[in-house]
């Protein structure tokens, strides 16, 4: 017989006790042009995972960096991105899953015209609190107005030190739109 989650987030200081989150129930956060809604976070895995349901714009893209204390791995459910990861490159899609060990030099571009939604993990789930700093929440469940701003960026790369990660390189060219 399977149970339905019913309620929100249900914690425990330990991570021990099994966790079901509801649809729509975990918290939301507007980060660095994007909506991240929390799945589950490092309170309630001891720090050993953190989940989010992360939608991004098209064109949405990210410097070349490092995160040296967490892997990375994301899900995608929705849209299309290209990722460079050490010296590979990949063209993902929807139901295409991508693994980011840490301190690997990594970045992203959303191509496409339509947002990219993936599942993201991260290993153990410390970094995922950035975005909930450097962020602010979400009045509804839909991407931010206004994009990302270089103080946006600059915030971003500051906290993140705090967070073990590092930029390494220039964000990945733009994709011109599809003619």
């Amino acid at each position: 017989m399977s149970q339905t989650p019913t309620a929100s987030l249900t914690t425990t200081s330990t991570g021990a006790a099994p966790l079901a989150v509801a649809a729509g129930s975990g918290a939301a956060t507007w980060a660095m042009g994007a909506l991240f809604e929390r799945l589950v976070g490092t309170g309630d895995t001891a720090g050993e995972l953190a989940a989010s349901l992360v939608t991004q714009p098209p064109g949405a893209g990210s410097p070349l960096h490092v995160h040296t204390r967490e892997a990375e791995a994301w899900y995608l459910l929705e849209g299309t991105m290209t990722y460079v990861a050490g010296a590979e490159t990949f063209h993902l899609g929807a139901g295409d899953f991508i693994y980011l060990p840490r301190n690997v030099p990594h970045a992203f571009r959303v191509t496409g015209a339509s947002p990219v939604r993936f599942l993201g993990l991260t290993l153990p789930g410390m970094v995922m609190d950035l975005y909930d700093e450097v962020g602010v929440p979400a009045g509804e469940r839909r991407l931010p107005d206004g994009g990302v701003s270089a103080a946006d960026v600059a915030r971003w790369i500051e906290v993140g030190a705090r967070y073990g990660l590092r930029v390494v390189g220039p964000p990945m060219p733009a994709v011109p739109p599809a003619s």
